[in-house]
């Protein structure tokens, strides 16, 4: 039960924190691991919920379950934050875990928001005391903690990733601040508009701590009415909740890049616009994406098009040259080249090739027609001895043998039938080469 200080200072707290549920019953979202018969339901209730990670995107609740917890549960609960806490903080926390559990039978839990910020010797610190149940681990985070925790922790714990909630689920959230008469504007005649109310919904991005920090911005900015109504326009929403909330963690980052990187691939150009767009707004540096188009504009395109290297390139040039937002314009232009030339990667499986022959070792001398002849004295030593001149030749073509003696594989380079490198495979058939590859590669 709260006492009279604690009941005064959660009048003052924000209303994002004041209208966070206290039973699963009044839990928001999440009904794909806390519904109804779910597993996280179940051990909840029971009191048996073992050590656990929840990932997500932040305002989806994962520190609000966890509170949530704590009131559902005998056990200790007790909560640190990865940012301020260091390893003497956790040994203070586990002394008392211990004598908890040696004294009284008690178990507790050990909320940790921001577990990813831990080193790996703050993390090791509590292995231990989670393997021994000593505590139960409850580590809150929005990145994925596959990569951005230590495997230690990871893999004794049990993952449940949150998401973001839906349009309906935050809109769901809003309503009930204002309804409610305790810890929300009930007691107030606050009236939004449906418009306002979808624009923040849509705009808080699956965000309800952002969507309630925009409605007490709102409500506490806007005049009141002659009736004592406070009345939420549309542009009253906007002012309040002004730009989309666009969450760019590590996985997130990683996840866009690759499919930026596979619709340049598949000749999605809308699709490629779109990541670059989202990227870019989410704060990724445009020559991270640029060096991405540079590189598949040669792994991708190749010599199909040799005009989308050009517009690649270019496209960095641009970038350095003017910067954001206006190079945007030479970037979109490039990704239309890469994603609207026809395709080829046979330069991408030439040097491929080539490095895994070179990688083989065993080089022998370069032939003597091949050697460097620019110095006095190469002629005695027979260098470039029955080299052909190309440019003597009909065609500045002539046939020999320029490759290394112990080079294996090739051809390396076998020209495909999409775009320019149709021109170069009919020249390479009229020069005599054989650029069926091999099928046993």
């Amino acid at each position: 039960m709260e006492d009279l200080f604690t009941a005064g200072a959660r009048t003052l707290a924000p209303l994002a924190d004041r209208m966070r549920p206290r039973t699963l019953e009044d839990f928001i979202g999440q009904s794909h691991i806390v519904g109804r018969g779910k597993l996280l339901r179940r051990a909840i209730e029971a009191g048996r919920l073992t050590s656990s990670i929840f990932w997500g995107p932040p305002g989806c609740g994962k520190t609000t379950l966890a509170y949530i917890i704590a009131e559902s549960t005998q056990a200790a609960f007790v909560k640190l934050n990865a940012v301020t806490s260091g390893v003497n903080d956790v040994r203070e926390v586990l002394r008392e875990a211990q004598e908890r559990l040696t004294l009284y039978g008690q178990p507790t839990y050990l909320l940790l928001d921001e577990c990813h910020r831990w080193s790996k010797s703050q993390s090791d610190s509590i292995l231990p005391a989670i393997e021994q149940g000593v505590i139960r681990f409850i580590g809150s985070t929005t990145e994925n903690p596959m990569i951005a925790m230590t495997p230690a922790i990871v893999s004794r714990c049990r993952l449940f990733h949150f998401e973001p909630l839906t349009d309906e689920e935050v809109t769901s959230a809003i309503l009930n601040a204002i309804a409610d008469p305790v810890n929300g504007y009930g007691e107030q005649d606050v009236q939004i508009d449906d418009d306002a109310l979808e624009h923040i919904a849509h705009v808080a991005n699956g965000d309800v701590r952002s969507a309630l920090n925009a409605l007490e911005l709102a409500v506490l900015s806007t005049p009141m009415e002659a009736d004592g109504s406070v009345r939420i326009t549309l542009k009253v929403a906007e002012d309040s909740i002004q730009s989309k909330v666009l969450q760019m963690d590590e996985s997130l980052f990683y996840d866009m890049l690759s499919a930026f990187c596979k619709s340049l691939r598949g000749s999605d150009s809308d699709a490629a616009l779109a990541w670059f767009a989202r990227m870019a707004k989410g704060g990724v540096d445009p020559r991270i994406i640029v060096r991405r188009i540079i590189v598949h504009a040669s792994e991708d395109v190749g010599l199909a098009n040799p005009m989308a290297m050009l517009q690649a390139v270019a496209a960095m040039q641009a970038l350095e040259a003017v910067g954001m937002p206006e190079a945007r314009l030479s970037i979109a232009q490039a990704i239309i080249a890469v994603c609207e030339s026809p395709k080829s990667n046979s330069a991408c499986v030439a040097v491929e090739r080539a490095f895994e022959d070179a990688g083989r070792g065993g080089y022998q001398p370069v032939p003597v027609h091949l050697r460097d002849t620019h110095y006095r004295g190469a002629e005695k030593l027979g260098h470039g001895e029955g080299y052909r001149f190309p440019h003597d030749f009909p065609g500045h073509y002539v046939e020999q043998d320029y490759a290394p003696v112990e080079a294996e594989g090739m051809p390396y380079y076998v020209p495909s039938e999409e775009g320019y490198e149709n021109e170069i495979r009919a020249l390479r058939e009229q020069r005599g080469f054989d650029d069926d590859p091999d099928p046993s590669r």
